[in-house]
């Protein structure tokens, strides 16, 4: 990064710095970290300050959104950021943001919703029932970015704007999800200028393949997932090590696979959660979280192997002509991070190694996920 007089660009920019000085929640230690983000000579240390400078904006913004103490929370909202830029890449994978809202268990269900639960077999009889939104997109894209025309055996652009609702029915040491995903393949996404605007603004290669993306097409997902928390747990040098196996199942036009992976968890006061969320995998239950005291941390590592039948942003589109690839049929994730938990807030950290998806990519993907959650 460059170097730079704070104090210099402070007068330069001062009808910028005046505006930060009358926001209640920000102060000049903030507006410093936007100016060293303006600063940033090179692609990926703009694009880290981007998630600094967000996170920083969450600390300062939820705070204000918190409750007395008497008042019981209304719920839990999570943003999760995913991107490759953590491992100095830009391509497959690598963009995807997702918002997550899950009510607080007191809040009664819709009565639809009651009766659903009530049909589907394999829910437990003695149970707590979350509902929970999801609002996303994803991003796809070749290796290389540079080039207008599609390269031969790389992976089409595509984009992935959907929305989720989803039940999480607990019995405190079992959870089973199911979701239902709706949403649109193709430049109706917004992924083309979501990625153009962004470069543009941190400097970054113009895309410009995005003509050739996917078109457009409806999508629709359906998922379940059963997760025991805590099959097996030991004390080891006071702290907790629990395993959390999983088993799950995608159906539909953008995604079908099944699914198997195990967590492991290492820490104090290990909060009662099943990991923290992901976007590809992740349902919107899986957004709240209940922490055991003032403070605790873990740090986790899970596997995770999918067999995959179908995945639109390899396979191209469903009944008209695209671009993909042939894709892998069987693919991992090996996943570790750290989470750290207080009563209103949850803040973690995943990076994710990801086996190849299809035939001709010759290397492996790595993304980071950044997930902030607060209960207010």
């Amino acid at each position: 990064m460059h170097k730079f007089s704070a104090k210099r660009h402070l007068k330069k920019s001062g009808r910028l710095a005046l505006k930060f000085r009358h926001v209640h929640a920000w102060n000049y230690p903030f507006a410093l970290q936007v100016f060293a983000f303006i600063r940033c000579k090179t692609y990926h240390n703009r694009m880290k300050q981007v998630v600094f400078v967000t996170l920083l904006i969450c600390f300062a913004v939820f705070p204000s959104l918190g409750r007395s103490e008497e008042a019981p929370p209304r719920g839990a909202l999570s943003f999760i950021l995913e991107n490759d830029l953590f491992y100095n890449t830009d391509r497959h994978y690598t963009n995807g943001v997702r918002i997550l809202w899950v009510p607080e268990q007191q809040r009664p269900l819709p009565k639809w919703m009651e009766r659903f639960v009530e049909a589907v077999p394999w829910f437990p009889e003695q149970r707590r029932i979350r509902q929970g939104y999801g609002l996303g997109q994803s991003m796809f894209t070749p290796r290389n970015i540079t080039v207008r025309h599609p390269v031969p055996g790389e992976r089409p652009y595509a984009g992935w704007l959907y929305v989720t609702i989803g039940l999480g029915v607990e019995t405190g040491r079992r959870l089973d999800q199911l979701g239902l995903t709706l949403g649109v393949v193709g430049p109706a996404s917004l992924a083309g200028p979501t990625q153009k605007f962004v470069h543009s603004v941190v400097g970054a290669d113009k895309p410009r393949g995005w003509g050739n993306q996917l078109r457009n097409e409806p999508g629709l997902v359906i998922t379940s997932q059963r997760s025991w928390r805590s099959l097996a747990r030991v004390t080891l040098l006071g702290s907790t090590v629990d395993v959390t196996p999983n088993l799950g199942i995608a159906l539909g036009n953008v995604f079908t696979h099944g699914k198997a992976g195990v967590t492991l968890r290492y820490g104090r006061n290990l909060p009662r959660d099943y990991g923290p969320p992901l976007i590809q995998s992740g349902l919107p239950g899986s957004g709240d979280f209940s922490p055991k005291a003032d403070f605790g941390w873990y740090l986790f590592a899970g596997v995770e192997g999918r067999a995959v039948a179908r995945n639109i942003f390899l396979d191209g589109n469903s009944f008209r002509n695209s671009n993909s690839v042939k894709k892998r049929p069987l693919v991992g994730d090996l996943q570790f991070g750290a989470v750290l938990d207080w009563p209103a807030f949850r803040l973690s950290y995943t990076h994710v190694l990801r086996t190849r998806e299809f035939k001709t990519q010759t290397s492996k993907d790595n993304f980071g996920s950044v997930n902030l959650t607060v209960k207010f």
